[in-house]
């Protein structure tokens, strides 16, 4: 006893037993004022029971399979139940093998870690940290202090876990975790992340996957399996001899599994990526606008990026993927004979007006125009040239290009637009806005609305056989000049309009060789207020031009109703409004709002009208323009059409008519000034019909599809394949019409 009282009078021990003591009392006054609160509030045991986590909306399609969220944290949240066991004893043996009999804090970790770690400087002795801790970092974050972050971090962590274990079950506390907890590539929970590196649920976790996933947890950035497979393919494998060590896993399975390559599945939730973009798009557009009709139980506004909603579309996820290719097949080649027909010549680079207009156009060329500099220093500031991500169908790149080289890159590139609609609901099967969500953001299904060229043609002759036109009515194709319209003259396409034939066509004929003379004589007899009125009970809503050259298609209309229109030809003679969300609900199921099929009320025509049309329709593709489908495509299958060209080969459209499903595509130029060089390359047939013909075609492949693709149209009735035989000329009244069509010139009174 005297030597201890000698030893602590000895000055360096009481100074040492003094800084003990300070230290001490500086950490029991620090833990005590976070505890506290002083350095902000730490949640209560009642707030950690009620947590609420963002969750991200999950968009479906017709058979649940998740196509695309809407997050601000990629989230989707699974009961205990349903995670593999082998996902939590991998976890468990990596991240914290005291889980089950800790606190939330493991002090003999800790003690380990300090000992080995920081005495013995064994950097093996791993962080101390547990599920319980990391389950808090993850739910709160951290903050930055101006001293001692870290320490008033992690003694902040310490508390919450506490109460987060005086809360939460085990189970829970799992449960907890794996939903919070961030992995790879921003995606938070390990649904989506299973989802998005291997394209399926958690639920269905290999033990590989479910130890590739565990195993990115150390260093998300740096085991990223889409980055570096290798060096995510060798964490997988610590991570199997960590479930090896604590017996989760018997040693003989570990090593043949260990042998197994890592096959990643990689699957993108990325607004601009993934499958069907636009459609997903146009979802979110649609959603935003319906919630906010609808309230939570409590009162509060829906959140679309953290309500956790469950969205359920018409869309089919696996004929989307066949749509997708199918363009991606045609517009990939048609674009390299589009740019080869213009050679050295293209307007994209010859052309100064129309160059100058886009490059005005631009909005970086706007901004720059309000700041008041002059026309060469807008000039200069829009040749620098930096590093771009650009498209090409040969694949992405990055280049080294100014604004003006990026404009004259992509003012070259044809655009596209394509939906396929159940013609009895208008419930959207596919749904094609572009070539490129990532670089082009105009819908053209949904947002533009271009001339739909011949397209319209079937309106006109749909206006006539229901207001008591004969389907074996002759007309001229020869052309007639409309004094009264600045002496207009509608052409065929390579026709001199001073020749004269003695060519007669009835309207299947006319139609289906899609003559223009014929539609603007049927438009003249029938009156365009007739036709107008025609097209609106169809469901267009959009008002049309009152000018003879409606009948050829100037009218300006958007793909989504003019599918809707030509729906009502397979549908008793009702057109539909075409739609993609069936089901909204909350994130535990209970409905907030179903939709409906929208079917207009109103027959717009008679049975009668609709088999005629019908029949012409189907000649269209057996003999007419759009016979290359039998011919170049062998498509054996039911199939009616109508392929379209607008002026200056601007516009090439295919409508594609089955008993179950209607389709149409479009291609084009997003700027108008540019066409197509030729018709033969431009005109509907070439440059939209292919695009049907190549998704048609892999339909036919799969029986799954044979509902669809061996359906047949409905049997015309007598009556109606009576006055298609035109074999006998019988209508006298009809054949006066084809004298008086024979005239040069006269007067349009189809507007009278």
């Amino acid at each position: 006893m005297e030597k201890l009282n000698v030893f602590l009078k000895k000055t360096w021990v009481k100074w040492s037993l003094i800084v003990l003591a300070v230290i001490i009392l500086f950490f029991v006054l620090l833990y005590a004022s976070i505890y506290f609160g002083l350095f902000g509030k730490v949640p209560t045991h009642a707030e950690l029971g009620a947590l609420k986590q963002a969750e991200a909306t999950q968009v479906l399609d017709q058979d649940k399979k998740l196509i695309g969220k809407f997050y601000i944290y990629d989230r989707q949240p699974l009961e205990y139940e349903e995670f593999p066991k082998h996902l939590i004893d991998a976890l468990v043996a990596t991240e914290d093998v005291r889980f089950y009999e800790h606190d939330g804090v493991d002090n003999v970790s800790l003690l380990r870690v300090f000992i080995k770690n920081i005495l013995l400087q064994d950097k093996s002795a791993g962080g101390g940290s547990t599920i319980t801790l990391q389950l808090a970092k993850n739910l709160y974050g951290r903050k930055d202090y101006a001293l001692f972050s870290m320490l008033i971090n992690k003694f902040k962590e310490s508390i919450v876990a506490q109460r987060i274990e005086d809360v939460y079950s085990k189970q829970e506390i799992l449960t907890l975790y794996l939903n919070t907890v961030p992995f790879s590539d921003n995606t938070y929970g390990i649904e989506s992340a299973s989802q998005k590196f291997f394209n399926k649920s958690a639920v269905h976790l290999t033990i590989p996957e479910a130890a590739t996933l565990v195993g990115t947890l150390k260093a998300t950035t740096y085991f990223n399996p889409r980055k570096s497979v290798e060096r995510s393919q060798s964490r997988r494998n610590v991570v199997l001899d960590q479930m090896v060590k604590y017996d989760y896993l018997e040693a003989p399975k570990a090593a043949k599994l260990k042998t197994d390559s890592l096959i990643i599945k990689y699957h993108s939730f990325n607004h601009d990526l993934g499958l069907a973009p636009y459609f997903r798009a146009q979802v979110k557009q649609e959603l935003q606008a319906v919630i906010k009709e609808y309230k939570k139980p409590n009162g509060d506004a829906y959140n679309i990026y953290k309500d956790g909603l469950i969205v359920y579309t018409t869309l089919n996820a696996t004929m989307q993927t066949m749509a997708e290719e199918a363009m991606t097949e045609h517009l990939s080649k048609l674009q390299v004979a589009y740019e080869a027909s213009y050679g050295k010549n293209a307007p994209w680079t010859s052309n100064k007006s129309v160059f100058k207009k886009a490059i005005q156009s631009l909005p970086e060329y706007q901004r720059l125009k309000k700041t008041g500099i002059s026309e060469k220093a807008i000039d200069d500031s829009l040749s620098v040239k930096r590093n771009m991500d650009i498209f090409s169908w040969k694949g992405d790149s990055t280049a080294m290009l100014s604004a003006k080289d990026s404009l004259q890159h992509y003012l070259k590139l044809l655009n596209t637009g394509m939906l396929s609609i159940d013609p009895k609901t208008g419930a959207i099967q596919t749904y094609i806005g572009g070539i490129d969500y990532r670089y082009f953001k105009y819908d053209h299904v949904s947002q533009s609305e271009r001339q739909v060229g011949s397209t319209f043609k079937p309106f006109v002759y749909t206006a006539a056989i229901e207001n008591g036109m004969k389907p074996c009515s002759y007309y001229s194709v020869d052309a007639v000049t409309y004094t009264n319209y600045k002496n207009w003259t509608p052409t065929n396409a390579g026709q001199d309009p001073n020749e004269k034939t003695d060519i007669n066509y009835n309207l299947e004929m006319a139609l289906s060789n899609s003559v223009n003379t014929i539609a603007v004589k049927v438009l003249n007899d029938v009156g365009i207020s007739i036709v107008q009125e025609q097209v609106q009970k169809m469901g267009i809503t959009k008002e049309l031009p009152s000018q003879p050259s409606l009948a050829l298609g100037v009218a300006e209309i958007t793909l989504k109703e003019l599918v809707g229109a030509y729906a009502s030809f397979v549908n008793n003679s009702y057109g539909v409004k075409p739609y993609m969300i069936t089901k909204i609900e909350d994130k535990n199921g209970n409905v907030i709002v179903d939709f409906r099929p929208e079917i207009l009320e109103k027959q717009a025509f008679s049975d009668y009208t609709r088999q005629v049309l019908l029949e012409m329709m189907k000649a269209t593709v057996n003999s007419g323009t759009a016979s290359r489908l039998r011919n170049t495509y062998k498509l054996n299958n039911a199939i009616a059409g109508k392929t379209g060209t607008t002026q200056d080969n601007k516009d090439g459209w295919f409508v594609a008519i089955t008993p179950q499903l209607v389709t149409i595509t479009w291609v084009g130029n997003d700027n108008y000034n540019l066409g197509f060089k030729t018709t033969a390359l431009g005109q509907g047939a070439n440059s939209a019909l292919p695009m049907f013909a190549h998704f048609y075609q892999k339909l036919n492949k799969d029986s799954k599809w044979n509902p669809i693709t061996k359906s047949t149209f409905e049997t015309p009735s007598n009556d109606v394949l009576n006055d298609l035989d035109c074999k006998l000329e019988k209508e006298d009244g009809w054949l006066k019409k084809l004298f008086k069509s024979k005239k040069k010139t006269e007067e349009f009174k189809g507007d009278e």
